[in-house]
């Protein structure tokens, strides 16, 4: 479904935590979730989320917006592990699960949920049109997919700057355009499809953690994580901070409606 097994091991989810938030392993935070889900009404509803990570977005879609069961999934073995411990001590077992799944079909019937949701993890699924089919199927007639994804500006080779940051992320990353999503999108038979860039506000909030990183608690962070780590993450986020203020490098949110 997303990533191959351990890629996100406990050192890269601690160190994604400190950045992001605890249980959060891509920026913005519960405001974040809250922006891509602007407009919709999750009180009551069966909610799938697709790459769950370590659990805090999926427990906030049942805690904080009231959606009355969300299915996480992830076929990585310690966020899925860091996701049940966060899950059981919120003790809202009855209304979240996770399920560690293998890549390629959803394991769920047709029509199984109202909304499927999904926070920069099908940046790791190559296939577009299979994710935007399986998604459409799992979809219930009027429901709703509600994304935030990491993309590319373009469907040409990827530039040089962009292929060394890719390289440095070291994480199957399979970027497609907003032309693509779109296509693959209105192909599955989705209606009312929009994707919005995020490539201003993550441009900034970039380079806010690049300046955290190199600033003065850089030897905390060398101290918990250590150095050649540290130095590590400085070189992932100064070949970032490049491709997003050059706009290739362009977060999106994505919103498709199952017509009805």
């Amino acid at each position: 479904m997303t990533v191959s097994d351990d890629l996100y091991d406990d050192a890269h989810i601690a160190f994604l935590e400190q950045m992001w938030g605890e249980g959060y392993l891509s920026p913005g935070g519960p405001e974040e979730v809250s922006r891509v889900l602007t407009g919709l009404d999750l009180a009551g509803k069966n909610v799938l989320d697709i790459g769950c990570g370590s659990g805090a977005i999926t427990l906030s879609l049942a805690r904080d917006h009231g959606a009355g069961h969300v299915v996480g999934v992830d076929v990585e073995t310690p966020v899925c592990d860091a996701a049940r411990a966060r899950i059981a001590a919120a003790g809202l077992q009855d209304r979240v699960s996770i399920k560690q799944v293998s890549p390629g079909p959803f394991e769920f019937d047709d029509q199984s949920f109202d909304v499927v949701f999904s926070k920069d993890s099908i940046i790791h699924i190559p296939d577009k049109d299979f994710l935007s089919a399986e998604v459409f199927r799992v979809l219930k007639p009027g429901g709703w997919f509600a994304a935030s994804d990491w993309l590319i500006a373009h469907d040409d080779t990827p530039s040089e700057d962009m292929q060394h940051y890719i390289k440095l992320e070291a994480l199957d990353f399979a970027m497609a355009s907003p032309t693509r999503y779109a296509e693959a999108l209105h192909g599955a038979g989705f209606q009312d499809v929009t994707l919005s860039s995020r490539n201003a506000w993550y441009a900034q909030v970039g380079e806010q953690e690049l300046a955290y990183l190199i600033g003065p608690d850089r030897s905390d962070l060398e101290n918990k994580h250590g150095a050649s780590f540290i130095a590590d993450q400085i070189k992932t986020w100064t070949a970032m901070v490049k491709v997003l203020k050059s706009g290739e490098h362009c977060p999106h949110h994505i919103r498709a409606q199952r017509p009805a």
